[in-house]
């Protein structure tokens, strides 16, 4: 069970109403820890009917929003921002108000809950973990992603500048980049089987990721397990990422182990 001296430790995290949110907050309740979980709506959710997880609805772009939730529902031992949106389009034909949007909630919010959450623990002397969630996308442009991706970049970034300047006041930063996951944004995209075919058939480990596989990773780096770990950002995608020339064209002529005839 996760607990400290004084009783359960305390995790909040953002996005929580559907999907990898919801999955985090559930597992992170099944390990002991007091849920706090923040989305602009609960309506339709799973979680509204647990009353084991306080729920607070409102913006995390809102910057009076963020510091009110943090300071209200805490002291909060680890802060989960997995809040985001995505306004997918051609760039030439995207709104900047459809960019903006993104911008707000994906890298302004994850900014505005972290420091609100790192203030109370420098104030406090208390220590704390962050964890954001980052995408593939961050690491490997996609087309018509819109902000999306480059926003996960800069969350990324974001992550070891905090790294940097809050470790020495015991605050451990970390992030995960889901891969291709069944779950919560993603959803539409793998319910035409074809589609899901084709995005499996090209990933090393033969399978789409799960909430579940996402989850895992965030306690993790969230317990005293992960002590040691600081600033990184990691990709939890089946090998995806990593296997881009496995899927370009390859002479069989040239796989042969040894002396390689001259021509």
């Amino acid at each position: 069970m996760a607990a400290n001296a004084s009783g359960p430790k305390s995790l909040l995290v953002t996005g929580a109403a559907r999907g990898l949110g919801q999955r985090i907050a559930e597992r992170a309740t099944e390990a002991g820890y007091r849920v706090i979980a923040v989305d602009v709506s609960f309506e339709g959710s799973a979680l509204a009917q647990r009353p084991d997880i306080t729920r607070v609805s409102g913006s995390i772009s809102d910057e009076s929003f963020a510091s009110t939730v943090i300071s209200t529902h805490g002291p909060i031992d680890v802060l989960v921002n997995n809040a985001g949106i995505v306004r997918f389009g051609p760039l030439l034909d995207l709104a900047s108000d459809a960019f903006r949007a993104v911008v707000d909630v994906n890298l302004v919010g994850t900014f505005l809950m972290s420091r609100a959450a790192a203030s109370t623990w420098r104030s406090s002397g208390r220590s704390g973990a962050i964890v954001n969630i980052t995408s593939m996308n961050g690491v490997a442009a996609g087309p018509n992603a819109g902000a999306y991706g480059s926003t996960k970049a800069a969350v990324a970034l974001l992550t070891s500048q905090m790294a940097i300047e809050w470790g020495a006041i015991g605050i451990r930063v970390n992030a995960v980049a889901p891969g291709l996951i069944d779950a919560g944004m993603s959803e539409p995209i793998y319910a035409d089987p074809a589609t899901r075919q084709a995005r499996e058939s090209k990933v090393p480990l033969g399978r789409l990721g799960t909430s579940d596989d996402i989850a895992s990773v965030v306690l993790f780096l969230a317990s005293d397990d992960a002590s040691y770990i600081h600033g990184q950002n990691i990709v939890v995608d089946g090998g995806v990422t990593g296997s881009v020339i496995a899927h370009l064209p390859r002479p069989a002529s040239v796989d042969s182990v040894g002396h390689q005839p001259r021509s």
